[in-house]
C-alpha cells in the first residue's frame, strides 16, 4: 500500500471510530473494553492525520525555497568552480604528495593560480634531483644525512623516492638499517613533521574512528609496531615509529608499490625504558608497558578494524615487537589475516637465501649442512623452522632435519635438562647435552658447524677464536653476523675474511665495506638485507588478493632470491645481488612469488594475469610528476553555425 492510500484510508476511517466512540458513550450499557479499543484507534489516526499535514507543510516550503533558489542557482555554480580553481593551487604545493616545487610548468602556474608563488625559472626533475644529491653530498654525518632526506619526503614525495632509487645502495643504509636505529633513539629530539598513525591503549574501542582520520582510503599495505624490541635497541616506545615509516619507504623504493596505499603504525601501550620515561621531549605515554588482556584486545580491535575498512586482503606486516609476542600474534593471526612478522620469515627468507647461495661454493646441498645459531629468539627460530622446511622439500625427515640444528643463547647450549626453561617454540630444537660446553667457542668445537649464524643483537660475540675454529673446520667456513645495527654485529666482514684467510662466505645485517686481503683480493661482503624480500613479497601478496600467507612463500622467495645471484658476483664474495639492483630483484620475486600463490590456490584476484611480468611491471608505482592540467581536445568536423538550406 502506497502512503498516499494509507492515509487516505486513515482519514476515511477515522470518521468510523469518531461514530462509534460517540454512540458507546451514549449508550446505557458501555462496554469498557470496546470503549478502549475505540479510543486506541482514534488515537492512531490523529497521529497518521498529524503527520499528514506536516507532509503537506514542508512541501509546501520546500517547493517556494526552490523556486525563490532557481534564479541564483547558475550564478553560484560558475563562482564554486571558479573559487575551487584559484584555491587548487596552494594545497598542491604544501602537499608532498603533489608538490613539483619549481617543476610546475607555466600553464600548470596560471590555471592553479599559483602563478608568482615561485620563482620564475621552470625546473626539471633531473635539475631537481641533481641539487639534492649535490647537497647530501656535502655531509657527513648519517643522522643530518636522515634528517635532510626526510625532510624532502615531506615537502616533495615524488623527487624523494627519484633520488633515493638513485643510489640505493648509498641511501638505504641512511632511510633504513643502520642509521634508523639511531633516528630511532633520536627521535623526539629531531621530530619534524608526523608521519604515520600512532594508536595508544587509551584510543581502545575508538581505533576504528582513528582509522577514519587517514586521510588517504585505498591503503593495501599496513606496518606495524609496538616499539618494544626495535632493532637490537631494545625498547623505544613510539620512537619506534622510525621502523614502519623506513619499511614502507622500502616498499615503495624497491618493489614500486605506491605510497599513498602504505601505513606506517605505532602502537603505544607504553615503555619500561627508564630513560624515556624520565627525557622530556619523549612523545608517547609516560607509563609502564601494559601488559595486561587490555593489550592482547587492542591488538584485536586494530586488526579487526583494518580489515574491516580496508578489505580482508590488506597486508598487515608486523615489525619489532617483543619475542613473547611476535610467534604469539604470527600464530594467532595468520589464518585469520593477511598478515606476516618480517623478523620472523623475512628474516628467515634471506638467511637461507644466503645459505642456498654458498652452496654453490662449498659443493654440499643444504641437508648435508649443520648449523649452530647463536641467539634463540624469533629471527634464530624463524630461519631454523625455514631451513628445516628447506631440507624436508631436498627429501629428510623433519626429525633429521631438527637435529642438524642447535641454538645456543644468554643462558647457553639449548639441551635437554639445563637449569633455564625453554621457550615452547624452542622445544624442536632442544638437544641431548653432546658434553661439556661453557661458551660459544666450546658449542663450535664440539659440534663443529658447517655455519654459524649470529642473531643475539649483542655486539662482537664472534670472537676471533670462533672465527679461527670455524675455518680451521671448513674449508669455506659460512659465517652470518645478521645483528643490527652495525654496532650489534656479531663480528666485522674484515675479521671474518682475514682470519680465514678469505675463505669464509660473509654476510651480515648491516652494511660493511668491501675487504682488501694481503694477496690482492678486495671481497665485497653480502649484507642479508630483508629487503631483499619483503618488498617483492608484498607486492606480489597485493596484486595477487593472497588473504592468508603461507611459510612456503618464503620459501620460494628464499630459491628466488639466491636464483639471481651471478657466478660473477659470488666471485666477488656476494651472497646477495648488488643492492643497486634491488629494484629489479624486487619486481622478478614478485614475479615468481605471483606465480607461485596461483598455482597453488592462494590468491584470490580474479581474472588471472596471463603475462605476469608485463601486468606486473604496467602498475608499478614511478617518480615522473603528474600533469595537472585539464584534458583539452578538439571536436574535429563539427560545426557550431546553423545549418544553412
Amino acid at each position: 500500500m502506497t502512503f498516499c492510500s494509507l492515509i487516505f484510508t486513515n482519514t476515511r476511517g477515522s470518521g468510523s471510530v469518531l461514530t462509534c466512540l460517540i454512540r458507546a458513550l451514549l449508550s446505557d450499557t458501555v462496554d469498557l473494553n470496546d470503549l478502549f479499543m475505540c479510543l486506541s484507534a482514534l488515537s492512531v489516526c490523529l497521529h497518521v492525520l498529524f503527520q499528514y499535514f506536516l507532509l503537506q507543510v514542508c512541501i509546501g516550503i520546500s517547493a517556494a525555497m526552490l523556486s525563490r533558489l532557481s534564479v541564483s542557482v547558475r550564478p553560484c555554480v560558475s563562482v564554486c568552480r571558479w573559487v575551487h580553481t584559484k584555491e587548487k593551487g596552494k594545497p598542491l604545493m604544501l602537499n608532498p604528495r603533489t608538490n613539483k616545487g619549481m617543476a610546475f610548468t607555466l600553464k600548470e602556474r596560471q590555471i592553479l593560480g599559483i602563478h608568482g608563488l615561485l620563482p620564475p625559472k621552470i625546473e626539471t626533475q633531473d635539475t631537481q634531483a641533481m641539487r639534492f644529491q649535490k647537497n647530501l653530498k656535502k655531509m657527513s654525518d648519517p643522522l643530518q644525512k636522515y634528517i635532510y632526506l626526510m625532510g624532502i619526503q615531506e615537502r616533495n614525495e615524488r623527487l624523494f623516492y627519484r633520488v633515493l632509487m638513485e643510489d640505493i645502495e648509498a641511501l638505504m643504509p641512511i632511510v633504513y638499517t643502520p642509521t634508523v636505529g639511531l633516528a630511532c633513539t633520536q627521535y623526539g629530539h629531531i621530530f619534524r613533521r608526523p608521519k604515520g598513525l600512532f594508536i595508544s591503549i587509551k584510543d581502545q574501542g575508538h581505533v576504528r574512528s582513528i582509522l577514519d582520520n587517514w586521510p588517504e582510503t585505498t591503503v593495501k599495505a599496513v606496518v606495524v609496531t609496538d616499539g618494544e624490541r626495535i632493532l637490537g635497541l631494545g625498547d623505544l616506545g613510539v620512537y619506534g615509529m622510525g621502523i614502519p615509516v623506513g619499511k614502507l619507504c622500502l616498499y615503495t623504493a624497491c618493489a614500486g608499490i605506491r605510497p599513498e596505499s602504505c601505513l606506517p603504525v605505532c602502537i603505544d601501550v607504553g615503555t619500561d625504558n627508564e630513560k624515556l620515561l624520565r627525557d622530556p621531549f619523549y612523545m608517547g605515554l609516560y607509563q609502564r608497558r601494559d601488559r595486561s588482556q587490555r593489550y592482547d584486545d587492542l591488538i584485536d580491535e586494530f586488526m579487526e578494524a583494518v580489515v574491516d575498512k580496508y578489505g580482508q586482503d590488506t597486508l598487515i606486516q608486523f615489525e619489532d615487537f617483543g619475542n613473547h609476542n611476535a610467534f604469539r600474534f604470527l600464530k594467532k593471526y595468520r589464518e585469520k589475516y593477511c598478515t606476516f612478522n618480517d623478523d620472523i620469515q623475512g628474516t628467515a627468507s634471506v638467511a637461507l637465501a644466503g645459505l642456498l647461495a654458498a652452496q654453490r661454493v662449498v659443493g654440499k646441498p643444504i641437508t648435508e649442512h649443520k648449523v649452530l645459531f647463536l641467539g634463540a629468539g624469533e629471527a634464530a627460530l624463524g630461519i631454523a623452522n625455514l631451513i628445516v622446511m628447506s631440507m624436508i622439500e631436498a627429501g629428510m625427515s623433519q626429525a633429521e632435519a631438527r637435529k642438524k640444528i642447535w641454538m645456543f643463547d644468554k643462558y647457553g647450549l639449548l639441551v635437554k635438562g639445563r637449569a633455564y626453561e625453554t621457550d615452547s617454540n624452542q622445544e624442536a630444537f632442544v638437544h641431548p647435552d653432546p658434553g661439556d660446553v661453557k661458551s660459544f667457542l666450546d658449542a663450535v668445537n664440539v659440534i663443529k658447524p658447517t655455519a654459524i649464524i649470529g642473531v643475539a643483537g649483542a655486539g662482537r660475540l664472534f670472537s676471533h677464536d670462533v672465527i679461527r675454529a670455524m675455518g680451521s673446520l671448513n674449508e669455506h667456513p659460512i659465517i652470518f653476523a645478521l645483528s643490527n645495527p652495525t654496532a650489534k654485529a656479531e663480528c666485522t666482514a674484515e675479521d671474518a675474511y682475514s682470519l680465514t684467510q678469505g675463505r669464509c662466505l660473509f654476510a651480515s645485517g648491516s652494511p660493511f665495506a668491501p675487504v682488501s686481503l694481503e694477496d690482492g683480493r678486495i671481497l665485497t661482503p653480502g649484507q642479508g638485507n630483508n629487503a631483499y624480500i619483503f618488498p617483492g613479497v608484498a607486492l606480489a601478496v597485493i596484486l595477487s588478493g593472497v588473504r592468508h600467507i603461507s611459510d612456503t612463500v618464503f620459501l620460494e622467495a628464499a630459491k628466488t632470491l639466491a636464483d639471481q645471484l651471478t657466478d660473477e658476483e659470488l666471485s666477488q664474495g656476494r651472497l646477495y645481488p648488488p643492492l643497486s639492483n634491488i629494484r629489479e630483484v624486487s619486481l622478478q620475486m614478485a614475479i615468481k612469488v605471483m606465480e607461485y600463490v596461483y598455482s597453488k590456490g592462494m590468491a584470490f584476484r580474479y581474472p588471472e594475469p596471463v603475462d605476469k611480468e608485463a601486468y606486473i611491471r604496467s602498475v608499478v608505482w614511478n617518480t615522473s610528476y603528474d600533469s595537472f592540467l585539464p584534458e583539452i581536445y578538439d571536436w574535429p568536423g563539427v560545426s557550431h553555425s546553423p545549418v544553412v538550406d
